[in-house]
Parts: structure tokens; C-alpha cells; sequence
């Protein structure tokens, strides 16, 4: 077996970058919150442009529920960890990685473990994760590191950039100004995805229980997450094109095939925000009763 060429790996890329971009990627840091639906295609994408340096964290293990999206879910993997399967993968992309695993996945411990060196955060923690996501882009904020959501939802992919100069999680999501779990759960739904082109093409809502903590998912919408989450952060890491920052998103929904770009000036206290709260809020628990 021929030894590994870093140069001879990536030597594909050269013409959409250029060399010395190529470098700077093999120089860079990513930190990645989950190896599921997202974060485990992620880790590729970033791994096949020819980055360097990882830092992974998952506690979790496979299970054959996620088969429908999730990269690293086979047969072959089911009880295994899933950080554990996404660092053996990404050493059979690149062998000259560096990459730094947390296996009991990242946590207020931790956190600045996990973000050391970290040029750019890309989240995938799980979708009810709420707290601890809040915490790990609060402390971006804090330490000046970029931070990319995309969130998969059906066939639709969502994204917000956070950034030291844009809106904060905290302040575009407006968690304090409700309580209970759910009613921040909506607020981050209809956070994600102001246009929420998705609702038009649901097949059978009866696989939608917010309050069970059950959603459904694609692997189309992880795929077209991975691919905008990963451009963005080509950008953000090469210092080259337009970065939709926060309140501003952008959703493409490939089902519909179209392309929006939201904007909500003071994010979900934005009045048309507010209104889509109290819909979806209505719509929920519609079908509770």
C-alpha cells in the first residue's frame, strides 16, 4: 500500500483554493460538539478539504435507530462509541490528523478542553441539548471563536453564523423570556427556521412530538446541512466571501427548491418571530389533545 501524500490527498481541491490556501486549512482546528446526524458528516467534509486538527466529542454509541441519517451507523458500528468510530474514520481520511476525542462529550467541565486551539466551532450536539449548547456558544462568544449551526430539518437545511461581532445565541434565540423546557424547545425551532419552508411537505405529523423529545430526520437534510455548514466554515476559515452572520440566516430547501435568506432584526423578539412562537406553540399542543 502506498504511504499517505497529504500533498497528493488533497491535490484535488487546488483550482476551488489555491495552495497556499491548502495549507492554511492543514493548519486549522475544528471543533466539533456530536458525531450523529451531522456532526459525523461534518468531520468528513472537513477531513476531505484537508484539515488538520480535531477535536471530536461524543457520549453516545450507535444504535440501529440511527440508521435513517447517521454517517458512521452500520451493522459494523452498532454499540460502539460514536467518537470512537469517527476518529477511526477520519485517521483512514487523513493518518497525519491530529485529533483530540472526548468521550464522555462536552460539558461545563470541560469546555475549555474542548475549545483550546479551536479556530472554528461547528455545532451537532443533539437537538434537544439545549443547555449545554447554550453554554458552548456563550464561551465561543467569550473567546472569539466563529460558531456555525445548520440545522437538517427534513429536507431543508438552516444556518446561523454567531460571531463576536454579530447578534449572540443567546440574545437572537431569547430563551429567559419563557419558561419551561418546551416553550424554549419552539423558541429554538422557530429560531432556526424563520421561514419554515418544511411545514409544507410533512408526510405523517404523528412523528413530531416535541413533548416525547421525538423528531424525525433524513439523511438529505444532514447531507445539505454538512454542505452549507462546511462551506461557511471554508470561508470563515480562508478569510474569503460573504459570511451570512446572525440575525441573518440562510435556508435552502431542496424538496421545494428554493433558497431563502431570513433576516430578524432583534431576532426572536422580532414580532413576526413572536407571532410564529404562539402558532407553533397552538399547533403543538393541538395535537397533544
Amino acid at each position: 500500500m502506498n504511504p499517505f501524500n497529504y500533498n497528493e490527498a488533497f491535490s484535488r481541491n487546488l483550482g476551488w483554493i489555491d495552495s497556499k490556501e491548502q495549507s492554511t486549512l492543514k493548519s486549522k482546528r475544528i471543533a466539533i460538539a456530536g458525531m450523529g446526524g451531522v456532526g459525523f458528516d461534518h468531520m468528513v467534509r472537513m477531513a476531505r478539504l484537508g484539515v488538520g486538527n480535531f477535536t471530536l466529542s461524543d457520549l453516545d454509541v450507535f444504535e440501529q435507530v440511527n440508521f435513517n441519517r447517521q454517517y458512521g451507523a452500520t451493522m459494523s458500528t452498532v454499540g460502539q462509541p460514536k467518537v470512537d468510530v469517527a476518529e477511526e474514520v477520519l485517521r483512514s481520511i487523513n493518518p497525519e490528523a491530529e485529533v483530540r476525542s472526548l468521550k464522555d462529550g462536552v460539558n461545563e467541565e470541560n469546555l475549555d478542553e474542548f475549545l483550546a486551539d479551536a479556530d472554528i466551532y461547528i455545532d451537532s450536539l443533539d437537538f434537544f441539548a439545549l443547555d449545554i449548547r447554550r453554554a458552548v456558544f456563550r464561551r465561543c462568544r467569550e473567546l472569539g471563536i466563529p460558531a456555525i449551526t445548520a440545522a437538517p430539518m427534513g429536507m431543508v437545511t438552516a444556518l446561523l453564523v454567531f460571531t463576536q461581532d454579530s447578534m449572540s445565541f443567546d440574545d437572537y434565540f431569547d430563551f429567559d423570556s419563557v419558561d419551561g423546557f418546551e416553550d424554549k424547545m419552539i423558541k429554538f425551532i422557530v429560531g432556526l427556521s424563520p421561514s419554515m419552508q418544511q411545514r409544507h411537505y410533512i408526510g405523517d405529523e404523528g412523528g413530531i412530538d416535541l413533548y416525547q423529545r421525538r423528531v424525525p430526520s433524513t439523511a438529505l437534510g444532514s447531507s445539505l446541512a454538512a454542505g452549507v455548514a462546511c462551506t461557511t466554515a471554508l470561508k470563515v476559515l480562508l478569510q474569503r466571501g460573504e459570511i451570512v452572520v446572525a440575525p441573518r440566516g440562510l435556508h435552502f430547501d431542496a424538496y421545494q427548491n428554493r433558497c431563502v435568506n431570513t433576516w430578524r432584526p432583534w431576532g426572536n423578539k422580532n414580532p413576526i418571530q413572536k407571532a410564529l412562537f404562539h402558532l407553533t406553540k397552538r399547533l403543538l399542543n393541538s395535537k397533544r389533545s
